[in-house]
């Protein structure tokens, strides 16, 4: 038998390099996806796949072929996409592409193919992609059969031999607006472009980045574009693959026959210190976005100029160009973020009478008198984004912006709030972020004026003697509130007394001892409250009968709860309240000491029915309990493997595979493990079931209980995922010495080991027992790009398909 995989059980299967030529009679007739790439298939003869007529995808990727004949994919009515990338085809007959009658996506990508004129795909009306990159393609000479083709949303000639662009070569599509049609020339080596050749042509979008190569090429070649009407035109380079090293004067004066909502300029190493004709010609268009492109300075902007959104993304200010921005008269959505060198903030935007949005996050401003002098007449400014930059100062004057909305100052330091209100005029302001500034409330009156305030986020301050007072009494309309990681100790009883209409309270990670229901009582309109990760021992009876009918998530997680029977009550609450308590697995007694770490939702109701004698003999059956596990848990791995090897290595078999795999990882790259590991496989089609320390160990069972019983045992492979953060892990280190004796007593297939990019070389050469194994053994490298993270995903799944069993 071949070593097929199925993907999905009689669905999908890959067959990819099994030197096969031909399509495996072991694939049966229901068969919707197959993956024969990497092949020896070499020709396609007529109804060469007959026997899966109901294929919706195909891919013969690599497969040596040379001829496709007649009819190679005839009777398959169902087939939506085709990958035929990577075959030097020299032969390919005129009906080779017949009976497909509902082929979406054609990819042609490095197959020999050099005239479109023998392409015989004009019958294929459903067709919305057509990839013919990476060929000897040198007309653009669209022949008659597209204007049939109005299907077609995707067109590409990425990286071809095309020199010259015709006048004519692109009437097939003149015929039709193609306003939802991308065409991709980047890539190519165009040196001229005859005008005429785009009048009257309408596309959704137009591509050319890294297409000339040099300065008066591009200039020359751009007037050619005259004519056209294009929603979004992208013209620059690739940051890996620069041709045009500056950017000159006049360089994009072609474009001014161009019709166009959105112009997208794009790396771009140097411009020219005189360089003042960007705008010239793209003045009238709705958007601009400039990316990387090092600009220093904005150019000369014409007259009446029609922009209404600006985005400058990693540009190279040093001072924010507010003078010459603001003769952008229509302006409404202006962003300059990203840029590491853009630090001062002096110049102010004058008259802008339609500006709604300014975002300048991400950068490195430091300035002084925020912020009404900065935005003389822009009375419609509703939204401001300051957000990761240095330091700001804010004088209280917001006199010119009455109307803002939306202020977002996270994590860049303040100088100004919470000593005085700076906040007055901000009458209409419903979203206030002030999170992580350095910001120490001593007024009171903090936040006055801000009668229409719904969110206020303010995380990471701290508060006059670390006490919250009546700071909020004139926020009536709040509905969000987080005043986390503030170092509070105390909340004054009339802090909330004014937010009825509060949903949302996050006040955990302080310093919290008590629940004081008379504080609490009048939020009633709650719906998610966060207290975890404080000083609270316990929630009164008083204090639970205050919590709204409206709460939907509590979360009062890592505390220090007493859980003696004095507060039975509230131990009863927890264990009936399971659905309406977050985080429940990171509620543990703090003291007695004898019940230290226990979940509190496995004590009640036994643990306070003992009497006084049961209980001392409980402690001291407890404490022996605790010698006895204490040396089992330090000899625990010799014992339970000796009796493993004395039982014939039975065990594991009685238990079967729960999991596909068991992950060794890290705590501190669970992020990683969860985005890039676990969603894609266990959501992926097929999905795998993964077995996580934090997820499916067995809360109360002993960590090396849990990690031979629910992780080895009941897992068919074992995934470690080397980092930085798994080397320096005494954790990691003892789990991964398990997994090699698993691998040796159980007689597993390996250990499919994953190797960060990121990973300490030197860390990881001290590690021997690891390094030992990397050197003698095949792993996976995660890298960050596109081929390599393919390459991972394809050998990644196919071991774990490997004796993967299905429940049909």
């Amino acid at each position: 038998d071949l070593p097929l995989l199925q993907v999905i059980p009689n669905k999908a299967f890959r067959c990819t390099g099994l030197n096969i030529s031909g399509v495996p009679a072991e694939v049966p007739n229901t068969t919707q996806s197959l993956d024969l790439s990497f092949n020896s298939l070499k020709s396609l003869g007529s109804n060469y796949f007959s026997s899966v007529p109901e294929l919706q995808l195909l891919d013969l990727t690599r497969c040596h072929l040379h001829t496709l004949e007649d009819n190679s994919f005839k009777d398959l009515h169902k087939l939506s996409t085709l990958i035929l990338t990577a075959n030097s085809i020299q032969y390919l007959g005129t009906a080779a592409f017949c009976g497909l009658t509902s082929l979406k996506k054609l990819v042609l990508v490095e197959t020999n193919i050099a005239s479109l004129t023998d392409l015989p795909i004009g019958h294929l009306h459903t067709l919305q992609e057509l990839n013919l990159g990476h060929n000897n393609i040198a007309s653009l000479k669209l022949p008659k059969y597209f204007t049939n083709m109005t299907s077609l949303r995707h067109l590409s000639f990425l990286s071809n031999k095309i020199t010259y662009i015709s006048k004519g070569d692109l009437d097939a599509l003149r015929e039709a607006n193609r306003l939802n049609l991308t065409l991709v020339l980047s890539f190519n080596n165009i040196k001229y472009i005859q005008p005429g050749s785009f009048v009257k042509i309408y596309l959704g979008e137009l591509l050319l980045r890294s297409s000339f190569e040099n300065f008066n090429v591009m200039h020359t070649s751009l007037q050619g574009l005259a004519g056209l009407q294009v929603n979004r035109l992208v013209v620059g380079e690739f940051s890996d693959a620069r041709r045009l090293v500056d950017f000159q004067n006049g360089l994009l004066s072609g474009l001014c026959q161009v019709q166009m909502q959105e112009f997208v300029l794009i790396c771009f190493k140097e411009f020219e210190n005189n360089t003042d004709t960007l705008f010239n010609c793209i003045g009238n268009v709705s958007s601009i976005r400039l990316v990387d492109i090092q600009l220093k300075e904005v150019s000369e902007v014409p007259m009446f100029s029609q922009v209404k959104q600006l985005e400058c993304k990693k540009c190279k200010f040093k001072e924010v160009p507010a003078m010459k921005l603001s003769l952008f008269k229509e302006l409404r959505v202006l962003r300059i973020i990203q840029s590491k060198y853009l630090n001062s903030f002096r110049q102010n935007f004058e008259s802008l009478t339609k500006l709604e949005v300014v975002d300048l996050s991400q950068n490195r401003l430091s300035f002084t008198s925020c912020c009404s002098p900065r935005f003389h007449k822009c009375p419609n400014l509703k939204h401001l984004n300051l957000s990761f930059n240095s330091d700001v100062s804010v004088t209280g004057d917001f006199t010119n912006m009455k109307n803002l909305l939306y202020l977002d100052f996270q994590h860049t330091k303040l100088f100004g709030p919470g000593s005085y209100p700076v906040f007055l005029s901000l009458q209409k302001l419903i979203y206030l972020d002030i999170s992580y500034t350095s910001t120490h409330v001593k007024s009171q009156c903090t936040f006055c004026g801000l009668n229409s305030l719904q969110v206020l986020k303010m995380s990471g301050n701290s508060f006059e003697n670390n006490k919250l007072a009546n700071n909020f009494k004139n926020l009536s309309h709040l509905h969000t509130l987080d005043i986390s990681s503030c170092k509070l100790v105390q909340v004054d009883k009339s802090t909330f007394d004014a937010l009825s209409e509060l949903k949302e309270l996050n006040i955990s990670n302080n310093k919290l001892l008590i629940f004081d229901p008379v504080v609490y009582k009048p939020l009633q309109a709650l719906t998610a409250l966060d207290f975890s990760n404080n000083q609270l021992s316990v929630l009164l009876d008083s204090a639970l009968e205050i919590l709204p009918d409206s709460l939907v998530m509590l979360d009062i997680s890592q505390n220090l709860f007493e859980c003696s029977c004095v507060h039975l009550n509230f131990l009863k609450w927890v264990k009936e309240n399971q659905e309406l308590l977050q985080n429940r697995e990171l509620m543990k007694c703090h003291t007695p000491a004898y019940v230290k770490n226990t979940s509190l939702s496995v004590l009640y109701p036994s643990f306070c029915q003992l009497n006084p004698s049961t209980v001392a003999f409980s402690v001291i059956v407890f404490l022996a309990a605790v010698l006895f596990l204490f040396l089992i848990y330090r000899y625990y791995f010799q014992l339970y493997y000796s009796l493993v090897l004395l039982s014939g290595c039975k065990h594991s078999a009685e238990r079967g595979d729960t999991y596909d795999a068991f992950v060794i990882h890290s705590s501190k790259d669970q992020e990683w493990v969860i985005k890039e590991l676990v969603e894609p496989l266990e959501r992926g089609t097929p999905p795998f079931q993964l077995c996580l320390y934090y997820r499916d160990f067995i809360p109360g069972v002993p960590i090396v209980t849990n990690i031979i019983q629910e992780g080895f045992l009941s897992s068919r492979n074992v995934i470690a995922v080397i980092s930085t953060n798994f080397l320096e892990s005494k954790w990691c280190s003892f789990e991964f010495d398990i997994a090699q004796s698993w691998q040796l007593v159980e007689g597993k297939a390996g250990i499919i080991m994953i190797v960060l990019e990121e990973v300490n070389k030197s860390l990881l050469r001290q590690k021997l027992g690891l390094s030992r194994y990397l050197r003698r053994n095949t792993y996976l490298e995660w890298k960050n790009n596109e081929i390599s993270r393919h390459v991972f995903w394809r050998q990644l799944t196919g071991v774990l398909l490997e004796g993967k069993k299905w429940n049909h």
